[in-house]
């Protein structure tokens, strides 16, 4: 449908991976992973702080995630790069419990390579409005966002749909336009969880070809695969977080995901799924990651004889 907006491009990029991370010169000192699970203490606040920082959940609504599976769709590379990122994506994704479909299935992550991105999404956009926003309540973030999506200089856009969805029968829990209101069964109240989960439906990644500097396929891939597989806020601030949301500030020193990402995704797809709000996701996702954190370095053998 939007096929005539593809401009074609080469996506040439080295897929060899880079230095292990290393601090820039004059800047605060990087919070990493391994260095924090030793204190139960600063673990638990570290990783509140990393969720705080880059969940991005529609508002007034829980975190959104996949909910049995994705399909990986890639546009405008050559098929070899398309392969690759293809690739990545799922092994990620199966990493963290999800089913990957290959194609020719339905993408529902689509990763868009151009070299004119603000001009290609803007098109994208007025081509098929719904598709970036459906008109059902909670499934996107709205308008300001949207105009941000479309205007970004970033090399890597993406854009995230998610549905509050009826545990019980799987269907959409609000109204879509055209359609009568949802049936939802009224259960017991409960103050820790909700009858309703915030599923995933569809993301976009738009890449801009000539904006990656330095980052490498390798780097590109691992990249995607984090704000495809969550809500990741573009604006975060994770600067004092060793984590491959840095990768485009510095390309030397990320040479992938990170254990914060890792530790993230798995806090993210291990939580209940069903908390009551948002506050308390985020709690269980930290929770998570500490519980998870701590019991991999209890696993690890003892380096003293």
């Amino acid at each position: 449908m939007f096929a005539a907006l593809m401009v074609a491009a080469t996506l040439a990029l080295p897929q060899d991976r880079t230095a292990p991370p290393a601090p820039v010169p004059g800047s605060d000192p990087i919070v990493r992973l391994e260095d924090v699970v030793v204190d139960a203490r600063r673990l638990e606040d570290a990783a509140r702080e990393f969720v705080d920082e880059v969940a991005d959940p529609v508002r007034r609504r829980g975190m959104a995630r996949w909910h049995r599976g994705v399909c990986v769709g890639v546009a405008n590379l050559k098929p070899e790069t398309a392969q690759y990122l293809i690739d990545r994506v799922s092994d990620v994704a199966r990493g963290i419990g999800l089913a990957s479909s290959e194609p020719p299935c339905h993408p529902t992550i689509l990763i868009v390579a151009t070299t004119d991105a603000n001009a290609f999404t803007e098109q994208f956009i007025a081509m098929r409005p719904r598709l970036f926003r459906p008109g059902g309540s909670g499934m996107d973030q709205g308008g300001a966002a949207l105009e941000r999506f479309r205007t970004s200089d970033a090399p890597v856009r993406w854009w995230n749909v998610s549905q509050p969805t009826d545990a019980d029968t799987g269907e959409a829990a609000v109204r879509m336009p055209g359609n009568p209101a949802p049936f939802t069964r009224v259960r017991g109240p409960s103050r820790l969880t909700s009858p309703y989960r915030q599923d995933l439906k569809r993301t976009f990644v738009i890449v801009d070809v000539d904006r990656l500097g330095e980052v490498n396929l390798g780097q590109l891939g691992d990249y995607i695969a984090m704000v495809a597989l969550a809500q990741i806020d573009p604006e975060a601030d994770t600067s004092r977080f060793e984590t491959v949301l840095n990768v485009f500030e510095t390309p030397s020193s990320v040479p992938g995901l990170s254990g914060w990402d890792q530790a993230y995704l798995d806090g993210l797809y291990g939580a209940s799924w069903y908390r009551i709000n948002q506050n308390s996701q985020v709690r269980a996702i930290s929770d998570n990651i500490a519980r998870e954190c701590r019991g991999a370095r209890a696993a690890e053998p003892d380096e003293a004889e």
